[in-house]
């Protein structure tokens, strides 16, 4: 009798966690760091949204990056903004606006807004400003983007203000927390800034707890040719490398309209794979080795093109290949087949682009092969 008893009780305690779990808000800490500032005050805030056990946050990336205290959080897609009880929308300071890279991402959320899917949601914001100069400005631009998706804008208002240090500037608004991240000799985000940050994420959560389920969850019509590219590229063993470091005074993309232009050579691990003259140092099977360890490092640095949601490539456009060849040498173009295959193995219809192939007497640091790469995105 008392092992039934047992077994009933364990049911209802199981039964009742999972109610209160559910119960809880599901809110979303979306952030832009380039240096780390933005995501420490994400930190506080999702500390503060779950201090008072009735939410749970998840701090997610806008765009895939290479700094080794954010390399390993998720990225989020903006489909999935939606499945939220409430958004905290976090961003470095650019000339008195929000970042590049959260400005890429909110531009990929035309779907979300013809399908009033955001409409309702909570939504919060926090950055991490320089000197502090125009952190009003880029704030005000933040909430500007988010009401033309009709989100219910939650202020900081004036919270935690005893608790600053009035001897040192501090990145307080009533809009939302900022850190001023270019003061030396500082610590930053200071105390202050760290304390008003949980108090903003507190009360955040109870906002969004206060409206959950009161706006309807709206499903997306997805559409025929979104693919979850993590799982293609899982499937077809396909691992893709880190993206290369420049060696120059240059980007590894750049982006103009729709439009990303990526230029690389056999680079892995660090070092040229297979270097030297077709015919002289390698031979046709070295060299389309290095044509695929190329073309892998462009597909990478269009995955930091895009956020790390691949779904978002419209088109590869076109694919150049340059190989260092001999004079009389005419195969190029099977050389490059290997780079136009792997486009197509993975973005199907639209990984067929337009291509030229062309020999050089010498590519720089040595490789074997180039490729030039231009790319259509959402």
């Amino acid at each position: 009798m008392k092992k039934l008893c047992l077994f009933f009780i364990l049911i209802l305690l199981s039964n009742t966690t999972h109610i209160m779990a559910q119960n809880k808000a599901n809110i979303l800490v979306l952030i832009h760091s380039d240096n780390g500032g933005t995501y420490e005050l994400a930190k506080e805030l999702a500390k503060g949204i779950e201090s008072e056990n009735n939410a749970v946050s998840h701090i997610k990336l806008v765009k895939a990056s290479q700094n080794p205290n954010l390399k390993n959080l998720p990225v989020a897609t903006p489909d999935e903004l939606a499945h939220y009880d409430g958004i905290a929308f976090g961003s470095p300071v650019y000339f008195g606006n929000i970042s590049t890279g959260m400005s890429e991402f909110l531009s990929g959320t035309v779907q979300l807004w013809t399908n009033h899917a955001l409409e309702g949601i909570p939504a919060t914001v926090f950055m991490s400003a320089g000197s502090g100069a125009g952190k009003e400005l880029a704030l005000q631009a933040f909430w500007n983007s988010l009401a033309v998706h009709g989100m219910v804008l939650v202020s900081n208002g004036i919270r935690g203000t005893e608790e600053l240090n009035k001897a040192i500037p501090q990145g307080n608004t009533v809009l939302g927390i900022t850190s001023m991240a270019s003061l030396k000799d500082v610590e930053r985000p200071t105390k202050g800034e760290r304390n008003m940050a949980e108090i903003q994420g507190r009360n955040f959560a109870k906002i969004t707890l206060a409206l959950k389920d009161t706006h309807p969850k709206k499903t997306l019509a997805v559409t025929e040719n979104h693919q979850n590219f993590g799982e293609i590229l899982k499937q077809k063993n396909i691992i893709l490398p880190q993206v290369p470091k420049p060696a120059g005074n240059y980007q590894p993309f750049v982006r103009s309209g729709n439009l990303v232009f990526i230029n690389q050579v056999a680079l892995k691990d660090g070092k040229i794979f297979n270097p030297g003259k077709l015919g002289v140092e390698v031979n046709e099977q070295q060299v389309k080795d290095a044509v695929k360890v190329t073309m892998l490092n462009v597909i990478s640095v269009l995955n930091e093109a895009v956020g790390g949601d691949l779904s978002r490539v419209k088109q590869c456009v076109q694919l150049t290949g340059i190989f260092n060849t001999k004079d009389d040498y005419t195969k190029h173009a099977d050389l490059m087949n290997v780079a136009s295959d792997l486009a197509v193995e993975i973005f199907g219809e639209k990984g067929k682009h337009a291509r030229a192939t062309l020999g050089a007497s010498s590519i720089p640091v040595g490789s074997s092969v180039e490729i030039q790469a231009v790319f259509e995105v959402e």
